[in-house]
């Protein structure tokens, strides 16, 4: 009996060891052939075959190794598995199970348990003349689990050079539509080009059909194959992670019973505060009512705050010397008055010369007009890594982009041959509308510019990846899946009957695998860009769902061109072929396609037509201000007098000053090298003419008010009427000058060049005003009481009337008698004060819901073809710009531990920099980073592995041998040994990472790195150190500034967590993050900071220059800065209303907001603190009643003509930035400095100066101006 067994066993031994073939017979395709039938026991394999199996399938190699192949099938299946290897091998434990699965069918002793041939053919051998037979079809039986578990190795496996999963290239459909069956099936069915003939797979963990399904040991991925290699990354193999990261919880909103927390607090407030101002107005109303004799008796705020008492006695020390400051001023000014109206020739004639000089600097003027520039500091963080990113990997290219849609197309429906779910295409994949779109594009190609007598092609200018071996220009173009060639978008392959593949069947290949070399289809055609560079769908393709690029509604075509920042020539080479694509595209008919296009150029061209377009309506607004001043100046008592009481030469003069102001500051900056920018040129000519006609208003007006005393000379008198009006202008001057100056601490350069070059101006024209201006009033009342008319001043007018006679406009009058009074009433007052602190409240609830940011569209033309191109870019584009985490110079990437810190692959670490970015695009919702890196060590660690094709050297050169090439003397770079499998380290790094650099991806190696990653490492020192490197993903599609800021904000976080990390393990260099944007968007980062910072800075100077020149008036100054904030406040409730952002532009507006107040309020508070009156009431009444008209006539309406005329602007950024908010401006200073800051004066003004109002009355004691003091 155990003879038997031991027989029966041997019998099943030899059972189970038969084959299905050996050796290879007839040719299928192309170069590859069928196996030849045999039923036989497995056959003793070569000893040149020994090498082979050790390296392929090393489970057979024992014994004398018998196998059911012989050397010549181990060869292709070597052949057959070097795509596979390229994107496997980076997870050892996938790559063994898929060659396990290989080699049992190729090789397997065992074959006869589980492939059945199913069909065959003869074959006669034309060297022996034999006949054989091919084995045409057959079914492989393989285990379901086995089938599972190798999946469940595989399916997290990254392509980085492609930023996707390997199965979305090996499996035949996207990476997320791969499973275990259909990825198996994929592979072995004949049409996807690499299987010879058909391999039926048959899934089942049972015995079936009489067969035993193959059902090897695998290992997962987190399981080691060996003792050389570990288990398979963390990027690779989701289980080693653990749990997916999870975004933090997004902030919950601020909300007191279910309600925004902030209009609730201020409207709690504001309530509080109108319990306890209407409680203390009715308590002051009683006890007035209780103790005066009439209730009609006026509350006087002194009895409220008990001032009366105070009244009496002695001045105090801080009243003697803001009186003897005071004083000294008036008799300054004083004296330069009448000197100035004495000497007007010399004085006209040195302001002249000032001026000259000053302005002569324009010869010098350089307008900054690039918006790296304007909008970003020198010193910045996005600045400095701008620059070392152009230093080391050179300036990020400029675009050229067509957003193409089909408006006349519909979508049509695909139907794969044999058998598949039908497809739908969008308008735009239809044949015809791709033909006509290649025509456009090679229409572009072919443009030809003209610089300097030279042409310039896309050829000349564009980025060729490969050059010089491939000059083929990189277009990011759907069209370069058929390398932009009407031959291969023809191309089909079929019958009478049916179509087996055409255009439909390469696009939805190369959607899945761009860097493919063969589509393995039917056609085998290539899917990588004629550049040598894949071709990424979300960036060629427009308006799909999800990842369904057959239903795209959009094409995209990019066309990269170099970039040059020093070499002026170059660059304008460039800039001449783009004017001529712009005019190309602009000019292209084709009713079946709609087109929006942006060149590089394009936005700053559109900015030069709109400044240009708008020149008109600036100059209609100057010229209404003007008019106005011209004939507001004057004052005319009769008909008969008009062309003499008229001041419209001195009202020209005026504004000559004001300009001349203006013309200097930009002279003098330019002197010093400072170049202008289009917000200083657009802005201060306004600021200085508000600030200067106020001044000229309040000077001229309050002469012809003024008397002339007995036995007083016109320069006497304008000496003392510039006494008493020039301290005021020079507080308002000097505080704005002040507050400019400081607010140039800004970082911000819009802000700082607007800050230096207003304050600059706004000093000039001060020191004019008091010079020049004096000089001209002086010799044009002499011209008056001459009766010389205005202009024509050699012509006398008729000599009829009195002459000068000093009197009250009409404006004046009404302020003096209705207006102030009315508004100083004791139930107005109240009312006033609790509308003004509403508005407040309201403002402050909303300053935290303005937005920040600039849109990109307002600063174009209504008319420009880039708002459309913003708007079908917004509407259609499916990912956002490219950003680069680079790691700074220094890091040591041959040591193995400086390997970990960075690579990805297997046996990296868990947070390493590349697995770090790659979780990161886990949470794209939240870090807005769309996809895993493109990483180049990763890809050189599978490129140089031994098992590879591609790194090989001619034996005897040790010179570079690409894998295309076919030579006996090309050997592997690296021994097929356990420390040949290890990753290179140390000169081994160094030696070929040059040539991994340099390899141009080809069918047999497809992980060349020349078009990936050429520029993505710098090598240095004759090819011995690597210095700065990068590793690129792109953003997801940002529409909003919210969403730029938000991705600048979140990349940064994710490239200084990074760095922490390099740093805790002992590598000391910086990671940071690179994208175009940045320079743009990093100002909004501290826009906050920046704004308070620039408007606390400017209060605070108001406040010390105020409490400087009034004399220690210390609450004055607070009650001035007080209203100048609330009137800022307010701006941002404006802003919130109207829909203005805060950034850079209304930035500037809000610091030169901060300038205008000072006018609008601080004549009155001056006027308010000099005045002699016993009651607050009267002295604010006063106040308003002499500068009131000055300001209302001199800001106020000066500046409403000109700002409504700018609501007709073309320009959005007018419209929105410089109309609404000047608009808003000026009726909020005209409001709170004509109506609530002589309402708060009334309440708590300070109380008399008693030393100044002894000066005073000494100073008009026996006067007739004695009684004006009690008018």
């Amino acid at each position: 009996p155990f003879c038997l067994l031991l027989l029966l066993l041997f019998y099943l031994f030899v059972f189970s060891q038969s084959c299905v073939w050996y050796g290879e017979c007839g040719i299928a395709t192309g170069d590859k052939r069928y196996n030849c039938q045999y039923s036989g026991p497995p056959k003793p394999l070569p000893k040149d075959g020994y090498d082979l199996v050790q390296e392929l399938c090393p489970g057979f190699f024992f014994d004398d190794v018998s196998l059911c192949c012989d050397v010549q099938q181990l060869r292709t299946l070597k052949n057959n598995l070097q795509l596979p290897l390229q994107f496997l091998s980076r997870c050892p434990s996938c790559f063994y199970n898929l060659m396990n699965l290989f080699c049992e069918l190729t090789c397997s002793p065992h074959q006869g348990q589980f492939l059945n041939v199913t069909v065959t053919e003869d074959y006669i051998d034309p060297a022996t003349n034999q006949t054989k037979t091919n084995v045409k079809e057959l079914e492989y039986y393989i285990g379901q689990s086995f089938a599972d578990a190798m999946y469940n190795a595989c399916r997290d496996v990254e392509a980085p050079s492609s930023n996707d999963k390997a199965l979305g290239i090996l499996c035949g459909k996207d990476a997320d539509a791969c499973n275990a069956t259909n990825w198996i099936e994929y592979m072995f069915n004949k049409d996807n080009g690499q299987a010879p003939f058909t391999i039926t797979p048959i899934f089942s963990d049972l015995p079936i059909f009489g067969m035993m399904p193959m059902e090897n040991a695998t290992k997962g991925c987190n399981e080691s194959v060996d003792e050389v290699t570990g288990p398979c990354s963390c990027q690779d193999c989701s289980v080693v992670c653990g749990p997916k990261p999870q975004p933090p919880p997004p902030p919950v909103p601020w909300t007191i019973f279910g309600l925004d927390a902030m209009y609730v607090i201020m409207w709690i407030t504001y309530m509080a505060f109108l319990f306890m101002f209407f409680g203390a107005f009715f308590a002051v109303w009683c006890y007035r009512k209780r103790y005066f004799v009439s209730e009609y008796t006026p509350i006087d705020s002194n009895i409220a705050f008990s001032v009366n008492a105070s009244d009496k006695g002695e001045a105090s020390c801080c009243d003697q010397l803001g009186a003897a400051f005071d004083n000294y001023l008036r008799r300054l000014f004083t004296w330069w008055g009448a000197f100035c109206v004495r000497n007007p020739g010399c004085v006209i004639f040195f302001s002249l010369v000032f001026i000259t000089v000053c302005s002569s600097g324009l010869v010098y003027v350089q307008v900054t007009t690039n918006p790296v520039d304007l909008w970003s500091a020198p010193g910045s963080q996005a600045r400095l890594e701008k620059e070392y990113f152009d230093k080391h990997f050179g300036p990020f290219f400029r675009t050229e982009q067509l957003i193409i849609q089909a408006p006349n197309s519909s979508v049509h429906i695909y139907q794969p041959y044999p058998s598949g779910a039908d497809v739908p295409f969008g308008p735009p994949l239809n044949i015809e509308i791709l033909r006509q779109v290649l025509d456009l594009q090679t229409a572009i190609e072919n443009i030809v510019a003209s610089y300097n007598n030279e042409t310039v092609t896309l050829q000349d200018i564009c980025v060729a990846p490969l050059s010089p071996y491939n000059k083929n220009c990189t277009i990011m173009s759907v069209l370069n899946y058929f390398q932009n060639s009407y031959t291969v978008l023809d191309h089909s392959v079929g019958d009478d009957f049916f179509v087996y593949a055409d255009f439909h069947t390469h696009f939805l290949y190369c959607v899945r695998a761009p860097a493919s070399l063969n589509d393995t289809s039917l056609l085998h055609d290539p899917c990588l860009g004629t550049f040598g560079g894949p071709v990424f769908p979300w960036l060629v393709l427009g308006g799909y769902d999800d990842q369904n690029y057959n239903n795209a509604t959009a094409l995209v075509i990019t066309f990269p061109v170099n970039n040059y920042y020093n070499d002026t020539d170059k660059l304008q080479r460039v800039q001449a072929w783009e004017e001529e694509f712009i005019n190309f595209v602009k000019n292209y008919k084709n009713p079946n396609l709609t087109i929006s296009f942006s060149a590089e150029r394009s936005i700053e061209d559109e900015l030069n037509r709109e400044s240009s377009s708008d020149v008109f309506t600036i100059v209609i607004s100057y010229a209404i201000m003007f008019l106005y001043i011209s004939l507001a100046l004057g004052h005319i008592q009769s008909c008969n007098r008009l062309l003499v009481d008229s001041k419209i030469s001195l009202g020209i003069a005026g504004i000559l000053i004001v300009l001349s102001s203006v013309a200097c500051s930009l002279g003098i900056f330019s002197y010093a090298g400072k170049p202008l920018t289009l917000i200083v040129i657009e802005v201060i000519p306004f600021l200085v003419l508000a600030v200067g006609v106020d001044n000229i208003f309040i000077l001229v007006q309050t002469y012809q008010r003024d008397e002339r005393l007995q036995e007083e000379t016109l320069d006497q008198q304008l000496g003392r009427i510039l006494g008493e009006v020039a301290p005021t202008v020079f507080l308002s001057s000097f505080s704005e000058t002040a507050a400019f100056f400081l607010g140039a601490l800004s970082a911000m350069p819009a802000v700082h060049t607007f800050s230096l070059f207003a304050g600059m101006a706004v000093f000039i024209d001060f020191l004019l005003q008091i010079t020049c201006f004096v000089s001209l009033l002086g010799i044009d009342i002499k011209r008056q009481e001459k009766n010389r008319l205005d202009i024509l001043c050699c012509v006398r007018g008729a000599d009829d009337g009195p002459g000068v006679q000093a009197s009250e406009s009409c404006l004046f009058r009404f302020f003096k008698n209705s207006y102030a009074p009315l508004l100083l009433k004791d139930w107005l007052r109240p009312i006033v004060v609790a509308i003004f602190v509403g508005v407040l409240s309201f403002s402050i609830a909303v300053i935290n819901k303005v937005e920040i940011g600039l849109d990109q569209s307002l600063s174009m033309p209504n008319d420009s073809y880039v708002i459309d191109y913003f708007q079908s870019l917004s509407q259609y584009l499916h990912s956002g710009p490219p950003v680069y985490f680079v790691l700074e110079e220094g890091h040591d990437y041959t040591s193995l531990k400086g390997q970990n810190m960075v690579c990805g692959g297997m046996g990296c670490d868990n947070d390493s920099l590349v697995q770090q970015i790659f979780s990161a695009a886990q949470l794209d919702n939240y870090t807005r980073i769309g996809f895993a890196p493109s990483s180049w060590i990763d890809d050189y660690f599978d490129w140089v592995k031994p098992q590879s094709s591609c790194c090989r050297v001619y034996n005897v050169t040790h010179q570079f041998c690409n894998a295309s090439v076919v030579d006996p003397t090309c050997v592997r770079c690296r021994p097929l040994t356990p420390e040949g499998k290890q990753r290179p380290q140390g000169e081994d790094f160094m030696r070929f990472l040059p040539m991994f650099l340099s390899d141009n991806p080809n069918p047999k190696c497809g992980k060349g790195g020349h078009a990936a990653y050429s520029s993505a490492v710098n090598i240095v020192d004759n090819d011995t150190y690597i210095g700065a490197t990068y590793f690129m993903t792109y953003h997801t599609v940002l529409k909003t500034s919210a969403d730029f800021i938000d991705a600048m904000k979140n990349a940064r976080l994710v490239a200084s967590n990074i760095t922490e990390t390099l740093s805790s393990k002992g590598s000391n260099y910086r990671v940071f993050p690179y994208s175009v944007f940045y320079v743009f968007y990093e100002q909004y980062l501290t826009i906050i900071d920046d704004t308070v910072f620039n408007l606390s800075v400017s209060l605070g100077s108001i406040f010390l220059v105020t409490v400087v020149v009034l004399g220690c008036e210390v609450w004055s100054a607070v009650i001035m800065c007080v209203t100048i904030a609330m009137i800022l406040v307010n701006m941002f409730g404006i802003m919130w209303l109207w829909g203005i952002s805060l950034n850079a532009v209304s930035l500037v507006n809000l610091v030169m907001s901060c300038g205008i107040s000072v006018e609008f309020c601080s004549h009155i508070t001056r006027a308010f603190t000099v005045s002699a009156k016993g009651s607050r009431v009267s002295r604010a009444e006063e106040a308003l009643a002499h500068m009131g008209s000055s300001v209302f006539s001199g800001i106020t309406l000066t500046k409403f003509g000109g700002i409504v005329v700018l609501a007709f602007a073309k320009s959005q950024i007018f419209e929105i930035f410089y109309f609404r908010m000047y608009l808003a401006m000026v009726l909020l200073g005209a409001t709170h400095g004509l109506i609530f800051l002589p309402v708060l004066l009334s309440y708590i003004g300070p109380s008399v100066n008693k030393a100044k109002r002894q000066t005073t009355q000494d100073r008009y004691r026996g006067t007739e101006r004695e009684r004006l003091l009690n008018f």
